[in-house]
């Protein structure tokens, strides 16, 4: 799978705009559109082009709380693990969910209406767990960057 200095073009220009069209975007990088169309579809059929989705702004959706939440399990056995992660899944609220090195073995972030939804969704879904030993919040005050789009520009060729 090798990546050119025009797919990276192209995939930086999807990141801004995924609704671009196609021809929009072989006039970009200078090139017709069905070479344009087939690099697009080879980078969606190797998997580098994920999905395509809208970004949301969740201020304007009345979502206006983040909050950064590090979590210990009970146990750290497989069992637990894949628990855990069954039920994480399954909440809306948490839009990440990361296994961590270090003291916690979790970090999740968790966006809700106001501190209010946010203690309840902790009060009667995560503590509700017997597999959570220790949770801890940090509630996000002041978003200074959020950003979808990956650094390709620093990629390693």
């Amino acid at each position: 799978m090798t990546i050119d200095l025009t797919d990276k073009k192209l995939l930086g220009f999807l990141q801004d705009n995924s609704d671009i069209s196609t021809s929009e975007l072989a006039e970009k990088l200078h090139m017709s559109q069905s070479p344009c169309w087939r690099r697009v579809n080879r980078l969606e059929e190797q998997g580098i082009i994920h999905k395509r989705v809208a970004v949301l702004d969740r201020e304007a959706l009345g979502i206006g709380v983040v909050v950064f939440a590090t979590v210990n399990l009970t146990q750290t056995g497989r069992q637990n693990l894949l628990e855990f992660e069954r039920i994480i899944e399954g909440h809306p609220e948490v839009l990440e969910c990361y296994t961590m090195t270090g003291i916690w073995d979790y970090i999740l972030k968790i966006v809700t209406r106001d501190v209010r939804h946010y203690e309840d969704f902790v009060r009667n879904t995560l503590s509700a767990s017997d597999l959570i030993r220790e949770l801890h919040s940090h509630i996000a005050v002041t978003e200074i960057k959020n950003t979808t789009a990956l650094p390709l520009t620093t990629q390693v060729d």
